[in-house]
C-alpha cells in the first residue's frame, strides 16, 4: 500500500516540473538527478513550500488537491536539510524538547528512542555550537523524528560534510530505516550513498521524473561513481526507459 500519492505539474518561472510518483509506507527513496534537475523545487512543494497545481494525499489525508492546500505547518512532515539550523540559544536537549512539544498526536518515536537511535545521550548538555557537522545533522533528524511525521524529507543531508563526519552519520541512516515504517525521500546525487540507503530511486532529470522499483546495488554504484553525473545519469534514465531494473 502507499502511504504517498503524488501528481504535481506546473511551471515556476521558466522551470516546469512534472512529477508523479508513489512511495510505499516503510520505503526509504532516493531522489537523484543531475544539479538544477528539480530535486529541491520537488522536496518544497511536498513540504508546501511551494505551490504547484497537482494533488498529494499523505496516508489517505488530502495534503492538496483541487480544494484543499495545507500550508507547511499543517502538513504532517519532517525536513532535514544540508544545513542543520538548530536553535542556537538551546541545548540539544532543548531542540529535541521544543519538536517534541510541537509533534504531532500520531504514534510514533519519543525522546528516549530518538536518543538511543542515533547516539545523542552525550550531547544533550552540548551548545549546537559545539558539535561536528555530523553531530548537528544527527540532532536535526532527531529533531525531525520527534515531530512524528507522516513523511521525512531530507535534502542532501550530507552534501556538506567531510568524509568522515558521512561515515559517521550513514550507520544512523540504515539504524533509521529499520527502526520505523515512516516513508523517507532522500535527496542526494551520490551513487553510494544510493546504493547503501535506498530500497528505491526516483530519477528526476529537466522536471521529469522516472520511477525504479529497486535502489541499484553497491557494485552498480562504484561503476557509476566514476562516470561523469551528467553521462551516469543520462545512462541510467536510458536503462530504465529500456526497461532495465537496477
Amino acid at each position: 500500500m502507499s502511504a504517498v500519492q503524488a501528481s504535481l505539474e506546473g511551471a515556476l518561472g521558466g522551470f516546469r516540473l512534472k512529477a508523479e510518483f508513489e512511495l510505499p509506507a516503510g520505503a526509504f527513496t532516493a531522489l537523484s538527478g543531475p544539479s538544477g534537475s528539480g530535486k529541491s523545487t520537488l522536496i518544497r512543494c511536498l513540504a508546501g513550500l511551494v505551490r504547484l497545481p497537482g494533488r498529494l494525499v499523505v496516508d489517505g489525508v488530502p495534503w492538496q488537491d483541487s480544494r484543499t492546500f495545507l500550508r507547511p505547518h499543517q502538513r504532517s512532515v519532517g525536513l532535514v536539510f544540508q544545513e542543520p539550523s538548530l536553535l542556537p540559544h538551546l541545548s540539544v536537549r532543548g531542540n529535541l524538547d521544543y519538536a517534541l512539544r510541537r509533534a504531532s498526536a500520531a504514534p510514533g518515536p519519543g525522546l528516549d528512542e530518538v536518543v538511543e537511535l542515533l547516539g545523542l545521550a552525550q550531547l544533550l548538555p552540548r551548545s549546537p555550537r559545539h558539535l561536528s557537522g555530523g553531530e548537528r545533522q544527527r540532532v536535526a533528524l532527531g529533531r525531525a523524528l520527534l515531530s512524528r511525521p507522516s513523511l521525512l524529507l531530507m535534502d542532501e543531508p550530507l552534501s556538506s560534510l567531510d568524509a568522515d563526519s558521512k561515515a559517521e552519520i550513514l550507520p544512523y541512516l540504515e539504524r533509521l530505516h529499520r527502526a520505523w515504517a515512516t516513508p523517507v525521500l532522500y535527496v542526494s546525487h551520490d551513487p553510494q550513498e544510493i546504493a547503501r540507503l535506498a530500497d528505491r530511486v526516483l530519477l528526476i532529470r529537466e522536471g521529469s521524473i522516472v520511477d525504479t522499483r529497486a535502489g541499484p546495488g553497491a557494485e552498480a554504484a562504484e561503476r557509476l561513481a566514476g562516470l561523469d553525473p551528467d553521462a551516469r545519469d543520462r545512462l541510467a534514465l536510458a536503462a530504465l526507459q529500456a526497461g532495465f531494473q537496477p
